[in-house]
């Protein structure tokens, strides 16, 4: 459990993003493209305050999930990205008065009843398990006939 704090991290970095990306849309408008301006509206959506710093933090989340990664099994950091949707849509109905109908809220309760679990099942490091080396494995190298 030591590296829930970089998991709960990349949790609200990918959720900031999504919000800053709301933002970013709802201040340019409804998007309409044309062949004459399609690159132009590209770039004026990519750049515009709010998308751009939704960019830069999704960049910032998957680095830190790239990370996490790197020290814990997928089939438990992933699930974890779910709870993503809980905070989005809690922020999206506070900040952008968004529905949060009964369906969405039950919907919210299985996410976490279903995290929780995950996270009750424990996980395993990268540097807590045995390489296969040391397990007596043989590596394959790749082009080389064995």
């Amino acid at each position: 459990m030591k590296y829930i704090v970089f998991i709960l991290f990349t949790v609200l970095t990918n959720a900031a993003a999504q919000l800053m990306l709301k933002q970013g849309m709802l201040s340019l408008g409804p998007l309409s493209f044309t062949a004459d301006t399609f690159i132009a509206r590209i770039f004026q959506v990519v750049f515009s305050p709010w998308v751009f710093a939704g960019l830069v933090t999704f960049v910032i989340s998957m680095a830190s999930h790239l990370y996490v990664l790197s020290k814990v099994e997928l089939s438990f950091a992933y699930p974890f990205l779910s709870l993503a949707y809980v905070a989005v849509a809690i922020f999206a109905y506070f900040v952008f008065r968004e529905d949060l109908n009964a369906w969405r809220i039950a919907g919210i309760g299985f996410i976490c009843v279903g995290t929780v679990l995950i996270a009750q099942s424990g996980m395993s490091s990268h540097g807590d398990e045995p390489s296969l080396e040391a397990a007596g494995a043989k590596t394959a190298k790749i082009g080389s006939a064995s």
